[in-house]
């Protein structure tokens, strides 16, 4: 026995001791089995068996328990635990219960049992009773105190939470509400238990809520709804009410839970997002536009139906890059593409427009695309998606192309304006300038436009710019540019007419095409043209050289005699210079008051006796002294100048007869030449009569002289009008140079003329040209016939005279009668 126990406790031994014997007496042996001491660091187990009834048969400890039954030992709920699991199972799980003690006082024991049945058919039980008395107190001590926290922490978190907590019965009558309620309605709780919460409800929102209620109370499916609560201060705030339904185990509903959280904040927010989408939509389609929205990660794409029915796509076809592709123009596709690439590949820019050319779908029409995209990137710039919004702007391209159409065109003959013409032009010129090629430029101008105007009225002469337009378009060089650059006068630029056998050619084509009368509601009207011609290399180097050379051909050909084509020469330029030096020589005399009468008389063919005079200009240089007009010829052309010349003209004059008169001389009527300039102002004839009357001159001491062009104008109204006024006021009219101009007996008959006056060139050949001395003939009766004076111009030799004479003329003008002559120099007759 005592060597069994020393092998026993060897290994313990060892571990005490390093290795080192220790001696242990029978006493402290019997110590370690027996000792009570370890009753009191560990629970007392003992043993036990019970029969089929529950008695205990036996003990190996003498606790009271020997002879008693379960039924005596353990209170009703114990036993009926214990019984239970006995029965069951055959080892059932540990089970605690409370047994009493030796100091007559339940104690908390753990059990653990097995029945065992034998060979004789017995039933017994065998078990273990561990005394877990003090384990289960601190146990079930430790229980409360988390009961206790469990049952604050819900506390706390109902009282600091948001939300508002409730239950309800399985009819859906309201049990428990947390006091957050009162906190926001001012309802006590006791009020909303049962339906007593549907009075804090919006009226609005009742009766939706309720039946949402009953819907899912039927159905036992979990209920989230958005409805108003009445505050404690009378408004009201959205509250969204969540509750789901707890089961038993047949699936019947035990209890509703649920809660209320105040979600006005994000209410308002949805609904203001609601209503800024909902402008966004309705902007969208009042702007027409289509949307094409590109999810970057997932390659999703969708486009709106606006834009669907731009493209003339139905619903069902899916909206692919291919597809895309398909519908646009030819020449767009390329960039579509590369849009397309740089948003798949994510290296789209932030912002992007395109304006595309598309086939529609459903009917083939050409439609002007204009595409406008947006990214929107993450926080380490990766492309997240691409929206891209498109505006059919064909109407509006449409508008714009007849805009600038417009803006480029003339509208009457649909040629390209001054200004297209001209870019086009001085490109030709930079483009032909870099490669030194040539190519040749035409300016046309239709001759006796005004004519045909005059004569036949506006209409006429519309369609006659319209048909020149459209011969000349007919017979031009396929390469070739025309423009109308204003009024009557034409442009063309042609890189095939490269020097000026070849302007020459094709201008007698022009000219031999225009020999055909255009015919205007029935009546032929003639269509003549003058053309200046240039080459680019030749003539110059630059667009505003070129245009200048032709310029000064064109103004030539219209000096000649008009109809035919002047190519430009270096003489062109040279009297082009001599018009601009006369120009700023006339300006200078103006602004210097430099013009001095001369005077000429208009003497009586039959006694020598003088009538009056013709006023002619002069002028003083300070250094060649007197100059005729002809000096200064070109400013008489420019139409400020020529009125302004007339103005100093008639100050001087009657500054001059007026010194006459206050001598007691009479000057007879004396005659001051108007040009179609001077009449244009509108105001001519006041003028001129205020001009009388600051001066004291009466009207009969003057006499205006127009040549027949006045009358041929654009303003030929107004000129009538004028000559009406001077002859109403007592000046008499002159028409100077009959018989070489246009002037028809209409005009002898339309407007007041009181005196015609023969032109020198018929009276210098009276003697030898029986034609000139037929004309002057005729001019006489003519005159005679419509109770006008007759004037003879020009007169040089007394036999010049006897033949005007013969011929009925009496009143003439000439060196040969008298020459011009300063007002210092003449001394009229007194006054009788």
């Amino acid at each position: 026995m005592d060597r069994f126990a020393e092998r026993r406790f060897d290994d313990f031994r060892r571990a005490l001791d390093d290795g080192q014997r220790i001696d242990i007496s029978l006493h402290d042996r019997n110590e370690i089995l027996f000792s009570p001491v370890f009753d009191h660091l560990s629970p007392s187990l003992s043993r036990w068996i019970a029969d089929a009834r529950g008695r205990i048969l036996a003990t190996d400890q003498d606790a009271g328990l020997a002879g008693k039954t379960w039924r005596a030992l353990l209170d009703r709920a114990d036993r009926r635990v214990l019984l239970k699991a006995a029965i069951a199972e055959e080892q059932p799980q540990p089970l605690t219960v409370r047994l009493p003690g030796t100091d007559g006082q339940r104690r908390w024991c753990l059990v653990r049992m097995r029945r065992m049945t034998s060979a004789d058919g017995l039933v017994r039980y065998y078990g273990t009773l561990e005394d877990v008395h003090d384990r289960h107190d601190s146990q079930a001590r430790a229980l409360e105190r988390a009961l206790a926290e469990s049952r604050e922490h819900y506390r706390w978190s109902v009282e600091l939470s948001p939300q508002v907590p409730w239950t309800a019965a399985p009819d859906g009558a309201i049990e428990e509400v947390g006091p957050r309620w009162l906190n926001l309605t001012g309802m006590v709780a006791k009020k909303a238990l049962g339906t007593g919460w549907l009075v804090a409800l919006h009226p609005d929102d009742l009766p939706r809520t309720i039946t949402i209620w009953t819907k899912h109370l039927a159905s036992g499916a979990p209920i989230d709804i958005d409805y108003r609560i009445r505050l404690r201060d009378g408004g009201y705030r959205w509250m969204r009410a969540r509750a789901a339904a707890r089961r038993d185990e047949q699936g019947q509903i035990v209890r509703w839970y649920g809660t209320l959280e105040d979600v006005h904040a994000q209410k308002l927010a949805l609904r203001a997002l609601a209503d800024s989408e909902e402008r966004s939509r309705l902007a969208v389609q009042a702007a027409r536009l289509g949307i094409w929205d590109f999810d970057v990660a997932t390659g999703e794409r969708r486009w709106s139906a606006e834009f669907r029915a731009m493209l003339g796509l139905s619903e069902d076809q899916p909206a692919t890059s291919e597809l895309a592709l398909s519908i646009v123009h030819p020449d767009d596709r390329e960039t579509l593409r590369v849009m397309l690439d740089a948003v798949a590949s994510g290296a789209v820019p932030p912002h992007f427009e395109a304006t595309l050319r598309v086939h529609r779908a459903s009917d083939g029409a050409l439609r002007w695309i204009r595409s406008s995209g947006w990214t929107t990137r993450s926080e380490s710039g990766r492309a997240q998606r691409v929206i891209v919004t498109f505006l059919d702007v064909t109407d509006q391209r449409d508008a714009e192309d007849r805009i600038r159409w417009a803006a480029t065109h003339d509208p009457m003959t649909r040629l390209p304006n001054r200004a297209l013409w001209q870019a086009t032009l001085d490109d030709m010129a930079e483009r032909q300038g870099q490669t030194g090629k040539r190519f040749g430029l035409l300016l046309l101008d239709i001759d006796d436009l005004k004519r045909t105007n005059d004569s036949l009225g506006h209409d006429a002469g519309d369609a006659l710019l319209c048909a020149f337009a459209g011969r000349l378009a007919a017979i031009a060089p396929p390469d070739a540019l025309l423009g109308r650059l204003g009024g009557d006068e034409f442009g063309l630029i042609a890189p095939s007419l490269t020097d000026g056998a070849a302007l020459e050619a094709w201008s007698a084509k022009l000219i031999e095409s225009l020999r055909t009368p255009h015919v205007h509601n029935g009546r032929s009207i003639d269509c003549g043209v003058s053309i200046g011609g240039a080459v680019f290399g030749d003539h110059g180097d630059r667009a505003e050289d070129l245009l200048k050379a032709a310029d000064l051909a064109l103004y030539a050909s219209k000096a000649a005699g008009r109809g035919r084509l002047t190519l430009f020469h270096s003489d062109l330029r040279a009297q082009a210079q001599q018009r601009s030096s006369m120009i700023g020589m006339a300006r200078s005399i103006i602004a210097d008051r430099l013009v001095t009468p001369y005077y000429q008389p208009k003497v009586d063919l039959r006694n020598g006796q003088v009538l009056g005079y013709e006023a002619l200009l002069r002028w003083h240089h300070p250094r060649l002294g007197l100059q005729l007009p002809g000096s200064i010829a070109a400013g008489f052309e420019h139409a400020e100048i020529a009125v302004a010349l007339t103005e100093q003209m008639l100050d001087n004059v009657l500054r001059d007869v007026r010194g006459w008169l206050q001598a007691g001389h009479d000057p007879g009527r004396v005659a001051i030449n108007a040009s179609a300039a001077d009449f244009a102002r509108g105001d001519f004839a006041d003028r001129v009569l205020e001009q009388l009357a600051l001066f004291a001159v009466p009207p009969e001491h003057l006499e205006i002289e127009v040549t027949e062009i006045v009358f041929l104008g654009r303003g030929a109204g107004q000129v009538e009008r004028a000559l009406q006024h001077f002859s109403e006021a007592g000046v008499r009219v002159a028409l100077d140079d009959f018989g070489t101009g246009f002037a028809s007996l209409s005009h002898l008959k339309q407007y007041p003329v009181d005196i015609l006056k023969i032109d020198r060139s018929f009276v210098s050949n009276i003697e030898e040209d029986a034609g000139d001395a037929a004309i002057v003939d005729a001019i006489v009766k003519l005159g005679g016939s419509f109770g006008m004076d007759v004037v003879a111009e020009g007169v040089e030799s007394a036999a010049q005279a006897d033949r005007l004479l013969a011929h009925g003329c009496i009143i003439g003008q000439g060196f040969h009668l008298g020459r011009p002559q300063p007002c210092a120099a003449i001394t009229p007759p007194l006054a009788k």
